[in-house]
This record gives structure tokens, C-alpha cells and sequence, in this order.
């Protein structure tokens, strides 16, 4: 018999049916589409070998006037630079609480700091510690404290907060010694919680600086509390929440009517439609879990129901002034860091970087970006009133003096301004694009351009009900932008349009869409690729990606699928390969050192499309597994056509065809490449693996023998092993009628 084709078209099919999909793939991971044809993806190396200490969300690389070159890495807890293969820590700070005193117990790891003044700490905020002297017998030594990174475990009053040392004491002081405390600037959670209620995305509140402790506890998915009663829930410490109120834990909202010693009493588990899904009961939550405040909250325009909580992960906004950096954090404040400054990178952001200073900058935004040829800075979802964060206004936008950073005052002889949008309830993120500035609400898209005086920007809506589901989840190339929305993929070209896509339910119906702010979008130019890595319902983090090929030519481009999760991506540009980073919630990072850090996890720092594997920060080898698998070809309908006999209805499909052998098609395999042919009477059936598959392949294979009966066939293509990679072509089976039964 003759050997027949099976031709395989591009990308990934989830949105037709078995039998309509058939000459299309199914399913895939960690494999990408070009020249048509399926192909295992680059492999990655860690480019340093320490792990970042929190979750990196946002990376910005630029470079100086000498032509240094640098990547700016925003994490939930830090501000970091890669420059030469290392990091450095510029987290901007703010002003030292001294003469803090430290009390010690015998045999405990636990310190206590009193404080001056309020301190104004939550649990899991970061401190540095500075001048320090310590009272006698405590069985420290001061440099167990000077120059060193500490968690703070909890907050027992405004005046008070513990840490916990890496050894313990070996006496008990009730109070004495001095310390400098000098605090970091709080970023926000490493996850994105949401509370179910009215008007969800539209009318939900968020919360700013809101009092945080940790379950001491594990809490079922059922009724009762920690108690055990089904009316407690105990906690690290309750100073700061109010008698009677709700708190959040994840996205579960909790009642309580009273408090005791570090407990909430009469509890009601997975209030406001926040419980199990099926159920009237609560969500499993782990000792350790994040304990929000959630009783009081502004959202935007006036005060709303605690059931519309919004906790937002947190986010940097990074951008550069010529050598210049520009860092905000979401609903804070705007830091630069100067690369031409004297040994720059023992200096920190700051809000007064000489010749750069952003004192009187808002210290309420969302978002902020430098214009790319006007260089002004602009601030949106900002205050209306400078200063007062109070005042913060979701859909208002401020900017500077043209070359000025620092002058939001507008007069008759300066370009400062401001311009409030309309349509949505925020602004979630901002893009450059070609001779234009891309502005997203949560329902709209609007373009921003320099006009000149006396309004300086022009502000045009292009688009709406195409709102952006978080502020990195859109990138731009050649003047196009991708981005994705809460109800599906746009592109902007001059005109919005919606991108057709081949597995769109098949995201959204696995996609955490309240959890749009930890999507991060990235471009891979070298294959024409855009990309998104999101958080599907069953994980806190992002575990999932989707691509949309651009360059490819089938209509509407192509799309695939994958599970390799990252939070963070910039395409190659200062450097010669995309950047990326992975976040592991259960292990904690290396840098910066963080003694008593619990929780934080940590960051790997990938360089992307570099050999086969991955390789990791102590040298070792991961194998980096890839696969895709097509839908059922009706193999009667092969054999007929190419003898070019009829296949009408009531043939097709009817009589059973035998698989004798079968020719692999490979370009630039190397190593071993697997093959599976499945077969079965009905599509709808399980598949069932021919006699001999799956078939080891290497570049010396010419045929395989297969033994397989059967109406339908599909094929997977897949590596296991380290050093392997591959590009599949054309399959080719020797097949002949076998009977009706």
C-alpha cells in the first residue's frame, strides 16, 4: 500500500469539535509553531545564583550614558537592579525611627522593638536595622542586628513589633539598648485577593494600608473556626482590627461579632457569597494565611460595601529618564534612581534624587509613565489634591513640565496638566505606542496625544467594552498593541479589534479572572510571539500561559498553549535574549537576606531561548518536557482519497484500516523524540496506544513497524529527556482496508 499524509495545520484548536477539528492539534506544552510546523521551545539558564526574596511582577531594562546596562526588577518587597550578573538592593526607604529600644526572653528566637513613635508596621513588612547597642546578657552580639534585613512577625501594639533572630537569646531583658529602625517602603501582597459581592470589577473597593495578621490555625472548609466550636478563629494578633467587623483570607470574607486574646469570636465563615463553590461553608485556609482587615474601605467615588474587596497584588511602575529610573508603586509613591551618579549602585531610589527629585510629585497613583518624546511624567489614577492620598481619584491623570518631572504646577508658561477620562471606574495600565500613549480603564481604551498648547495632550476614546484585566497584561510592537480583557484578546493597530482565537474558552473557563492584576504579558520577537502568563482557579499564582503568534500566516493567527509559569518577561533589546522570572510560593529566596523571613518565596531569574534546558542556579540540569497532540484523523477518508475513490456519506469511517508502518518526519531533532498512535473505533472513545508506541525516534530512524486496527488515529509528539529538542514535519502511514468489524 502507499504510504499516506496526514497533515497537521498550525497552533492549537480548542474551540471546535472532535470531528470538525480534525487535521488540527489539540493540545501542546512548552512547544511553539513556526514555518508551520510544531517544534519543542528554547531552553532557559539562571542568570544569577541567588533567588530574589519575594515575586517579581514588572522588569524594565535600559541603559546609561557609558552604555551600562541594567534590569530593574520590581518585586511585593523590593526594588532590585541585574547589572553584570549581580543584584543590588535600591528599595527606597523612609525615614528612620531611632532610639527604638529591644527586649529578649531566655531561649527564644523572639525580639521585641518599642518604638519612639508609631510605627505604623504590619506583620511581613521589612526593616533594617542601624546603630545599634544592645543591653548586656541578652547573648547577642550588635552585629547579629547592624546592617541586617528583618520580617517583622507581628505587631502586638501601634508602639511594638517583633522579630525573630536566627539563634535564640540566652537572657531575658525586659527593655533597653538603642536601635535605628529603618523601614522599607511597603509594596503590597505577593497575591491578589478578591471578595464576591455586588458589581464585581465595576464597583469594588480597594484597600490601602489596611491592618494584616496570620491565622495561627488551619481553618477546614466547613463551619467551624479554629475554635473548634464553629465561633473562633485564632490569630497571631488582633491589635489594630476593630471589635466587630470582616476580615479577608484569600478571597474568602469572614464575619466576626467580638475579639479576645489574639482570637475573632463569633465567626461567620464565606460571608457575602464567598464560600466554598456548592457550599454555604468556608475555604480551606493553612496556618500562616494572610488576615486582612476588610471592615472599612474606600473605593472609588465614595465608600461601598465591605463584600467588594479588592486586594491588589504588588506593583511597580518602571520607566526611565534617560539614565534616569523612574519607580512608582501602585497607589504610592514616585522614586528615581540616577545611573550617572557617583558609585550608583550603593545609592537608593528616593523621592530626592539630586537634579531628578520627585518631592512634590502625587503620593497616590496607579500607574506612571514617561512620554517618549515630550518627556513628561504622567501620572494616572491619581490625587486630585497633591499630597493627599485621600484624594486619590481612579480615572484622573496628571503630568509634569515638559523636562520636569518635579512641576505638576500648570501656569501660562509650562505644560503641566491634567485631564480626567469617563468611561470605566479605573485606569489599569498605560502603554507607548507609535507617535501615541495607550490609556486602559477596566471597560475602555483611550489614545493620549501631545497637542501642544495651551492643553498640551489630546485625549481620544478608540475603544470600549475592551477594558485591560490588569496593568501588565498588554505590550506593543511596531505601533500594534495586544492586550488582554475580562472578555477576551483586542489589538490596536490605528482601530481596536477583537483577536479571534482558537482557545479562547478554554482559557477563560480555567483563568482566575479576578486575579487580572498578576497577569504578565511579554513579547518574544525572535518568533513573532506575544504572550500571556495568568493564574488559573486552582493556583494563587500565575501556572498557565497562552500565545498568539502574529507572524504566523493562518487566519487570525496562530495560538497555543502551555503550563510553564512566569510572573514577569521583557523581550531581548539591552540585552540579546528575553529576560524572565519564576516565582516558587513554598521556598524562600537567597536576596536580599531577610532573617526570620517566613513565607516570602522566592524569584528565578531566567535568560530565555538558550540551548535545550533548564539550567538552574547551582549549575544542575532540569529537563524541560514538551508535547503536542492532535485531534483524531478518520483514517478510512485518508486511504480513500489517496486512492481517489469517493468518501460520501456512509462511507467514511465505516470500515475498519490496518497500520503497518509508519515514516517519522523530523528536522533539527536532536537526541530522542517520542511518537504515540492512538487509535480507537469512535471518536468519542479513550484512546488505547498501538501495540508497540510509543516510538523512540533519533536522526537515524528511517521507519517504525506498528501493529494497530482501528477507524480513527492520533498522533503525540513529545521529548522526556535532557539535550533534546525537535521540529515535527509530516506524518506518514502505510494503511489498508481491514473489514467492517
Amino acid at each position: 500500500m502507499a504510504l499516506i499524509d496526514f497533515k497537521v495545520l498550525p497552533g492549537i484548536d480548542k474551540q471546535d469539535t472532535t470531528s470538525g477539528a480534525e487535521n488540527r492539534w489539540v493540545d501542546c506544552d512548552n512547544v511553539r509553531f513556526r514555518y508551520n510546523l510544531p517544534e519543542k521551545v528554547g531552553g532557559w539558564s539562571s542568570l544569577i545564583s541567588d533567588s530574589i526574596v519575594g515575586v517579581a511582577r514588572r522588569e524594565f531594562a535600559f541603559v546609561d550614558l557609558e552604555g551600562n546596562r541594567y534590569v530593574a526588577i520590581g518585586t511585593d518587597k523590593f526594588l532590585l537592579l541585574y547589572f553584570e550578573g549581580q543584584i543590588f538592593d535600591i528599595t527606597p526607604i523612609k525615614t528612620p525611627l531611632a532610639s527604638s529600644t529591644i527586649a529578649t526572653a531566655n531561649n527564644s528566637a523572639v525580639c521585641t522593638i518599642t518604638t519612639a513613635s508609631t510605627h505604623g508596621f504590619e506583620p511581613g513588612d521589612i526593616v533594617l536595622f542601624d546603630s545599634v547597642t544592645l543591653p548586656s546578657s541578652t547573648g547577642y552580639s550588635a552585629s547579629d542586628f547592624e546592617d541586617k534585613l528583618f520580617q517583622v512577625t507581628s505587631t502586638p501594639t501601634s508602639v511594638t513589633f517583633t522579630i525573630t533572630q536566627s539563634s535564640n537569646a540566652t537572657g531575658t531583658v525586659s527593655t533597653g539598648g538603642s536601635i535605628s529602625v529603618i523601614p522599607y517602603e511597603k509594596v503590597g501582597p505577593s497575591a491578589q485577593s478578591y471578595g464576591y459581592g455586588f458589581g464585581i470589577g465595576q464597583y469594588g473597593g480597594t484597600i490601602a494600608g489596611a491592618q494584616q495578621t496570620t491565622l495561627n490555625g488551619a481553618l477546614l472548609a466547613d463551619t467551624n473556626g479554629t475554635g473548634g466550636s464553629g465561633t473562633v478563629i485564632n490569630v497571631t494578633s488582633n491589635t489594630g482590627f476593630p471589635t466587630a467587623g470582616t476580615i479577608a483570607v484569600a478571597n474568602e470574607l469572614i464575619t466576626y461579632t467580638g475579639k479576645g486574646t489574639n482570637t475573632l469570636t463569633g465567626i461567620t465563615r464565606g460571608a457575602f457569597g464567598t464560600a466554598t463553590v456548592g457550599t454555604s461553608n468556608g475555604q480551606a485556609h493553612s496556618t500562616g494565611a494572610t488576615v486582612t482587615d476588610a471592615s472599612s474601605f474606600t473605593g472609588f467615588g465614595s465608600a461601598v460595601q465591605a463584600s467588594n474587596v479588592t486586594l491588589e497584588p504588588g506593583l511597580w511602575s518602571l520607566s526611565n529618564f534617560g539614565q534616569v529610573l523612574v519607580a512608582t508603586i501602585a497607589n504610592g509613591k514616585t522614586f528615581t534612581w540616577n545611573a550617572g551618579a557617583a558609585s550608583p549602585l550603593t545609592v537608593r531610589a528616593s523621592t530626592g534624587t539630586s537634579g531628578f527629585s520627585t518631592a512634590n510629585n502625587p503620593t497616590a497613583t496607579r500607574v506612571t509613565l514617561v512620554s517618549p518624546t515630550t518627556r513628561h511624567l504622567i501620572h494616572l489614577g491619581t490625587e486630585t489634591t497633591i499630597g493627599d492620598t485621600t484624594s486619590q481619584d481612579d480615572m484622573f491623570i496628571r503630568f509634569s513640565d515638559q523636562e520636569d518631572i518635579n512641576d505638576y504646577t500648570p501656569t501660562a508658561i509650562n505644560s503641566a496638566g491634567s485631564q480626567r477620562l469617563q468611561d470605566g471606574t479605573r485606569i489599569i495600565g498605560s502603554l507607548k505606542a507609535k507617535e501615541t500613549i495607550l490609556v486602559w480603564t477596566d471597560n475602555a481604551l483611550y489614545t493620549m496625544k501631545f497637542i501642544g498648547a495651551p492643553f498640551t495632550f489630546g485625549f481620544e476614546q478608540v475603544g470600549t467594552n475592551c477594558g485591560l484585566i490588569g496593568k501588565n497584561a498588554a505590550v506593543e510592537i511596531d505601533g500594534v498593541a495586544f492586550w488582554m480583557s475580562t472578555n477576551g484578546f483586542f489589538m490596536f493597530d490605528g482601530t481596536v479589534k477583537s483577536l479571534p482565537c482558537s482557545v479562547e474558552d478554554y482559557v477563560y473557563d480555567q483563568a482566575d479572572t479576578t486575579k487580572g492584576q498578576q497577569v504578565a504579558a511579554g513579547i518574544n520577537n525572535l518568533f513573532t510571539e506575544v504572550v500571556w502568563y495568568y493564574p488559573s482557579t486552582s493556583s494563587e499564582y500565575n501556572d498557565q500561559y497562552v500565545v498568539f503568534n502574529y507572524g504566523e500566516p493562518m487566519k487570525g493567527g496562530t495560538w497555543y498553549i502551555g503550563t510553564e509559569a512566569r510572573t514577569s518577561w521583557i523581550d531581548a533589546s539591552v540585552y540579546q535574549k528575553p529576560i524572565a522570572t519564576k516565582y516558587n510560593s513554598t521556598s524562600n529566596g537567597t536576596f536580599p537576606a531577610v532573617i526570620g523571613q517566613d513565607g516570602l518565596g522566592q524569584t528565578q531569574l531566567f535568560e530565555h531561548e538558550v540551548g535545550t534546558d533548564q539550567i538552574n542556579q547551582d549549575g544542575s540540569t532540569t529537563t524541560v518536557t514538551s508535547f503536542v497532540k492532535s485531534y483524531d484523523f478518520d483514517i478510512q477518508s485518508r486511504q480513500q482519497n489517496a486512492q481517489g475513490k469517493s468518501t460520501g456519506p456512509g462511507i467514511s469511517g465505516e470500515i475498519f484500516l490496518a497500520m503497518r508502518r509508519f515514516v517519522p518526519d523530523f528536522k533539527d531533532l536532536q537526541g530522542n523524540a517520542k511518537v504515540t498512535l492512538a487509535v480507537k473505533r469512535y471518536p468519542q472513545q479513550s484512546d488505547t496506544n498501538t501495540s508497540l508506541s510509543p516510538f523512540t525516534i533519533n536522526s537515524s530512524t528511517d521507519k517504525k513497524d506498528t501493529r494497530a486496527r482501528g477507524r480513527f488515529v492520533n498522533i503525540k509528539i513529545e521529548n522526556t529527556d535532557v539535550s533534546e529538542s525537535w521540529r515535527f514535519g509530516t506524518l506518514r502511514i502505510d494503511i489498508q482496508p481491514d473489514g467492517k468489524r
